[in-house]
């Protein structure tokens, strides 16, 4: 296929299947932006929360400071999971809703995509940025122990650790999707292209998108 200027291309990913890399690096053989750590900035700046406060937030099914301050509920980063103090929790909003933070995602989504060309991963992209005309949607996947080896290697955790790490991250994703997209991110319509990790290094998988794409 083959995409007109401006475009947008969005990378979904599990936790641990490499995907970010993936998607910095084919913004990088573009030559386009990429997203991920502007939005995450944009949001703690927004509400005043931490990365991992966002993430659990998104997440929400019932209290989710309540759940968070008594550690009920793992978090991506390992560290957070086993040293929630005062200093994380302290600045927290309790005004903030997971519907606040699904609208401010729809607002900068929407405003990096019409500042040009541009790579997003994650934040619900593929759903946000629905209507664009043109626009590539991409998953990133790989195997339940694949990604726990390598959330293992990243995050130095034994692989207990790392297997609840990536099952908490599966379950608050999907909760989130199904909560504001009404679909599964599992859901192979959801994208134009469906990636397995397991025999493909970030390299290689960069390389069959631009040849998907006809670049």
């Amino acid at each position: 296929m083959k995409l007109n200027e401006p475009y947008v291309i969005t990378v979904s990913r599990e936790i641990g299947s490499g995907g970010r890399t993936v998607g910095r690096k084919l913004a990088a053989r573009l030559g386009v932006r990429y997203s991920d750590k502007q939005l995450v900035d944009s949001l703690k700046e927004k509400f005043n929360l931490s990365v991992s406060s966002i993430e659990r937030l998104k997440g929400e099914k019932k209290n989710w400071l309540s759940e968070l301050i008594q550690h009920v509920a793992p978090v991506p980063k390992i560290s957070e999971i086993t040293n929630v103090d005062g200093r994380f929790v302290q600045g927290l909003r309790k005004d903030v809703t997971a519907s606040d933070v699904f609208s401010a995602e729809k607002e900068i989504l929407n405003a990096i995509a019409d500042e040009g060309s541009c790579v997003i991963a994650g934040r619900s992209g593929f759903f946000v940025l629905k209507d664009r005309p043109q626009k590539v949607d991409i998953f990133i996947t790989a195997s339940r122990d694949k990604r726990i080896e390598r959330v293992m290697q990243k995050q130095g955790l034994t692989r207990e650790q790392a297997a609840a790490v990536v099952d908490s991250v599966d379950d608050t994703r999907e909760n989130y999707i199904r909560r504001y997209a009404g679909v599964s991110r599992y859901d192979a319509r959801n994208y134009d292209l469906s990636i397995n990790m397991d025999f493909l290094s970030e390299d290689e998988a960069v390389e069959l998108i631009l040849r998907f794409l006809g670049t």
